[in-house]
């Protein structure tokens, strides 16, 4: 495939995965007082499996960036609900419009995340879903819970799901394992030491820690490849022809958990970008709402 083809493709499964009308939540429940933590609920429909609906926890993904929140993710929660799932949609905070970091790229006009900000967003979320799924999802198995996210969102659902493994004395660890199924991150920003290398997202995993400066010192603590083994079920998928987040950045966190001695599921989607593993019209979101159901039912 010529690279003006290749790059005719992604725009079209951009545009297609933008296309989408935001889908309003059934429920939206705040679990702290900054105005991005929220999250919003969606009740299942459609046939699932038997007895209560799994729980789908989303995190959105856009490169940490502000001008990416969950409402683009919002027709990937509705179709999972229309698959029989109950599901939750976290927004957390992002980098601040107009502060793009000119020496570690980016798009120009908003930074890549906020330390710790972004972090402790998501921390707060895990903590608090289980009473808000309690509260805003009365159909749902609490006990059945699978965590996932795309992109950036792919990275903190990794991230959150390893918390129990952060360096001593980090305030985000927990004392155990989160009470998941499993995690299902597509096409995550899974490994930062690549990611970075590759230049993922315009140099937004650097621009999440802070910079050059911090990178390293920081790392430790976000960088899912060095958080491992988790002790968590989780599957990658990947597709083959992602320009955004390359298949190199998966391979090299299955790797290191292989390392770590645990087994990490990669998926691997033939003539499949960045974009279509969200989009509902796409053959590859089916995909991933297969994988999904494997961990939650």
């Amino acid at each position: 495939m010529t690279d003006d083809v290749a790059a005719a493709r992604t725009a079209a499964e951009e545009e297609s995965v933008f296309s989408h009308a935001p889908v309003a939540p059934d429920a939206t429940a705040a679990y702290g007082d900054h105005p991005d933590r929220l999250i919003d609920f969606h009740l299942p429909r459609g046939e699932g499996g038997p007895g209560p609906a799994p729980v789908v926890v989303v995190l959105h993904g856009g490169a940490w960036r502000a001008p990416y929140d969950r409402r683009h993710i919002s027709p990937f929660a509705a179709f999972l609900a229309g698959r029989g799932f109950a599901v939750a949609s976290a927004e957390y905070r992002r980098g601040a419009q107009g502060v793009g970091d000119g020496d570690g790229g980016g798009d120009g006009d908003a930074a890549a995340g906020r330390w710790p900000d972004t972090f402790d967003d998501v921390a707060a979320a895990m903590d608090a879903l289980p009473a808000l799924i309690r509260e805003h999802l009365p159909r749902a198995d609490a006990r059945r819970v699978v965590l996932t996210g795309h992109s950036a969102g792919g990275h903190l659902a990794l991230w959150a799901a390893a918390r129990h493994v952060l360096p001593a004395g980090s305030a985000w660890r927990t004392a155990g394992p989160a009470p998941l199924r499993g995690v299902v991150a597509l096409a995550p920003i899974a490994d930062f030491a690549v990611a970075d290398k590759l230049g993922v997202c315009g140099g937004a995993v650097r621009q999440l820690l802070g910079g050059d400066d911090h990178f390293a010192e920081r790392r430790p603590y976000a960088d899912p490849a060095l958080l491992l083994p988790t002790g968590i079920a989780t599957t990658l998928v990947q597709g083959r022809a992602d320009g955004d987040v390359p298949q190199a950045v998966a391979e090299s966190y299955a790797e290191a958990a292989a390392k770590a001695g645990e087994v990490v599921g990669v998926t691997l989607l033939e003539d499949v970008g960045h974009f279509p593993l969200i989009d509902p019209v796409a053959d590859a979101c089916a995909v991933v709402a297969e994988e999904i159901a494997q961990l939650a039912w």
